[in-house]
């Protein structure tokens, strides 16, 4: 049971008290949970501005404006005939003035034994208080759900995180910066989602669901389908699905995809995430980095005001792009020449000098992944494309013509972490083929027990042939985190995974 749960329980009065009054007004008839529906006219927000905008042509007319709003009662002062509380709806707070002159004797009495966080509804008219705060002079006040557990005093802070993640719904109440953090979340998939829809791409949904493993690195989510018989897995990328519809004539298509990996938990990975992932026949890689450039550049621009943004006490400008080769990348923060290596035995040499380690039989360009590992990604704070990776660890990326040892695939970085992924696509189904194979094999060999397959449905709908086409996936979960600033991916999550509570 929940940590603040379990104290209220712990104090068998707090807990007492409020299902007594629950009781008491059930025996009255007036159960709160038995209310269907309350009309309310404004919220406190919209309240606040349509007072504050016609204020002086009220008093001049002596018109007063009457509002009916709901929400949760955080704050209440009881004195004598008369008692103030603070209304929480879901775009504010605003102040409620309430009198037994207003209300009545009874109705009255029944309001003093309302508690905090209990939810209400109140009707009255708008005015200002002495210290100039606009508030709700309530006509009538409705009690519509009995709160039985107390909102806590404190609750934010490191000491309680990880219960803040679990009880979300506690957080988002007490603490109101956290719901302008998942608000910003829904402004910034809106403002993806138009970006692309007025650059002509289609949004699609494909199979969560999928009757094999494929042999990527990630790990999947293995489930079964009584009907059918069969394992299933979780999808750990929407990628070849989406493909499959550019074989199929949609030039332009994207998905807002849920993605399930069976791996490790840090501030950046969560078990569950999403992703957008895009595909546009008849384009490369080049225009995935002038589509991220421009996406970013509006985002900043939109939800934080401009294209320099602080994260983490870090300036970061959206606006300023660099373009680095991981060649050029290596050698520039490492000191080491791609081009000068005359063999794989020199590629790993140099690895050892520079106390990198690296597999036995490593070839020159895994050699070039762990030096740019090692010695470039904690470098890249500001924007970069790091682009032309080597085709060993680049399976569904086009190779590049004039030297087919790299392909033409690029990742973008921010403060040192990796926010996505691009390829000029491969479309040589016997490439392809021929990857997969490889790539099934190395998994098999690395776990013999691995379902790891091969994905021949793929290789067809490569046969029928793909045009060029470029392709693009990046996680929302990070992006929300750099425009929020916030510094774990349990902070941009409505419900983080966690490990039940014993």
């Amino acid at each position: 049971m929940a940590e603040n749960t379990a104290n209220v329980l712990n104090d068998t009065s707090e807990l007492k008290i409020r299902r007594d009054k629950l009781a008491g007004l059930c025996e009255a008839g007036k159960n709160p949970f038995e209310i269907t529906k309350y009309d309310v006219t404004h919220t406190s927000v919209n309240a606040i501005k349509e007072f504050s905008d016609n204020e002086d042509a009220l008093t001049a007319e002596g018109r007063e404006l009457t509002v009916r709003v709901a929400g949760r009662m955080v704050g209440k002062r009881v004195m004598g005939k008369a008692s103030f509380a603070h209304l929480l709806d879901g775009d504010g707070k605003i102040q409620l003035y309430v009198s037994r002159d207003d209300l009545g004797e009874e109705a009255y009495a029944g309001f003093k034994k309302w508690d905090v966080g209990d939810i209400i509804g109140v009707e009255g008219v708008l005015f200002r208080t002495r210290t100039g705060e606009i508030s709700v002079h309530a006509k009538s006040a409705t009690l519509l759900a009995k709160s039985l557990l107390p909102l806590p005093e404190k609750f934010h802070g490191l000491t309680n995180l990880e219960q803040r993640y679990r009880q979300r719904y506690v957080d988002l109440i007490v603490n109101p910066e956290v719901k302008d953090t998942f608000v910003k979340r829904s402004k910034i998939l809106s403002i993806i989602r138009s970006y692309l829809d007025s650059k002509g791409y289609l949004e699609v949904d494909t199979p969560i669901l999928l009757p094999i493993e494929i042999g990527a690195s990630a790990r999947s989510f293995r489930t079964h389908h009584n009907t059918l018989d069969i394992p299933m897995y979780l999808r750990i990328e929407t990628e070849l699905y989406l493909k499959r519809l550019i074989v199929g004539g949609m030039q332009k298509v994207y998905e807002v995809g849920r993605i399930f990996r069976n791996e490790g938990m840090d501030p950046k990975h969560n078990p569950e995430f999403t992703t957008i992932e895009l595909y546009e026949a008849f384009t490369d890689y080049y225009g995935m980095m002038d589509l991220v450039e421009e996406l970013y550049k509006l985002l900043a621009k939109e939800v934080c005001g401009d294209t320099k943004i602080t994260y983490q006490g870090v300036e970061i400008d959206l606006g300023n792009w660099e373009r680095l080769t991981m060649v050029d990348a290596v050698k520039k923060y490492a000191g080491v020449d791609y081009y000068s290596w005359q063999s794989d035995e020199e590629a790993r040499a140099d690895a050892k000098r520079l106390h990198v380690e690296v597999p036995a039989d490593a070839t020159a360009g895994t050699v070039l992944v762990e030096l740019f590992d090692a010695y470039v990604e904690d470098k890249l704070i500001q924007p970069t494309f790091i682009y032309d990776y080597p085709v060993e660890n680049s399976p569904l990326a086009k190779r590049k013509p004039e030297d087919p040892r790299f392909t033409e695939r690029f990742e973008y970085f921010i403060n040192c972490t990796e926010y996505g992924n691009a390829f000029s696509e491969l479309n040589d189904p016997i490439d392809q083929r021929e990857r997969f194979e490889k790539q099934v094999a190395k998994k098999k060999a690395e776990d013999p027990t691995s379902p790891a397959e091969v994905d021949y449905d793929y290789v067809t709908a490569l046969e029928y042939g793909m045009p060029p086409t470029g392709g693009l996936g990046f996680g929302v979960d990070r992006l929300v985190m750099l425009l929020t600033d916030s510094p774990s991916i349990r902070d941009v999550l409505l419900f983080p995974t966690m490990k039940p509570e014993v």
